[in-house]
């Protein structure tokens, strides 16, 4: 990258907080986040999910208030479109084997 200066974010760090960090317990954090999860779905119903999406989506407008631009809308989008399809098709297989 002549001409421009080029910052790499993890020439910084140390070697040995990278590993730690790797070799973290990584099961109990995701078993503690399905327990949050679980609770606060029970308290509060599917308002939690909601809340959680407002509070990320504010967060991310205030990083990059262009976000998301009309390409990542799209790319959104069409993902969506897919997941809906696949979903579609995996009740369609569900009903078609609960009737025979």
């Amino acid at each position: 990258m002549r001409g421009r200066a080029r910052h790499d974010i993890l020439g910084d760090m140390n070697p040995e907080d990278l590993r730690a960090y790797a070799q973290r317990a990584w099961h109990a954090a995701e078993a503690l986040e399905q327990e949050h999860w679980a609770r606060e779905v029970a308290e509060r119903g599917r308002l939690a999910t909601f809340e959680a999406s407002q509070v990320l989506w504010e967060h991310m407008r205030r990083l990059r208030p262009d976000w998301p631009s009309p390409e990542e809308r799209r790319e959104d989008l069409a993902h969506h479109v897919a997941l809906k399809r696949a979903i579609d098709r995996a009740v369609g297989a569900f009903l078609s084997a609960a009737h025979r």
